[in-house]
């Protein structure tokens, strides 16, 4: 029996593997930080630890984590609020600039700039079976530091790093697809 199992343990798994994880995090860049809420470092390239904060000060925030460590202080403008993929947050839409259409066009479009999930949410109350085209940009996970948006979502040593890929943009694709209008082609 030993000898199966050691057999088995030599066979490469093929196909996808997949689990479901839960490692998101999104920054409130509009909301205040205040006693009791969660904070990261806006710059979380290496530390992505996530504080409660303590006390706040003038210019800097005692942190702490559910662990027993000690506590830090953190200068305010290093710190971000975030919310963990799952609580509760009220996103809006925020009008920032407008684009005319041709006069004879009823047609309309929308640029949001936004967490992917959180619009894809906030759009699936109005919008739910009226929309023709989504176009998400979202994080490819190649670790490049050098553009705007995170695009380091799991660490390249993690084992489960595709799984947990694919797990962050099921979330998103599941919430497009209620959005999306859906024609049925044939009889």
């Amino acid at each position: 029996m030993e000898r199966e199992v050691n057999k088995l343990a030599k066979q490469k798994k093929f196909g996808l593997v997949f689990e479901s994880h839960l490692p998101e995090v999104t920054p409130l860049y509009d909301m205040p930080i205040k006693v009791g809420c969660k904070v990261m470092l806006r710059d979380r390239s290496e530390n992505k630890t996530i504080y409660i904060a303590l006390k706040i000060n003038e210019e800097t925030v005692l942190c702490g984590t559910n662990s027993e460590e000690e506590s830090v202080e953190i200068s305010k403008n290093d710190l971000v609020r975030v919310a963990e993929f799952g609580e509760s947050i009220y996103p809006y839409l925020k009008p920032i600039d407008s684009v005319c259409n041709a006069p004879d066009s009823d047609l309309w479009h929308t640029l949001i700039e936004a967490d992917n999930y959180h619009a894809l949410q906030l759009l699936e109350y109005l919008y739910a079976g009226k929309v023709d085209c989504i176009y998400i940009d979202p994080p490819y996970n190649t670790g490049a530091r050098d553009w705007k948006y995170n695009n380091d979502y799991v660490d390249g040593n993690d084992v489960y790093r595709h799984s947990k890929w694919l797990s962050m943009m099921e979330r998103r694709l599941r919430l497009a697809k209620k959005l999306l209008i859906i024609q049925h082609v044939g009889g």
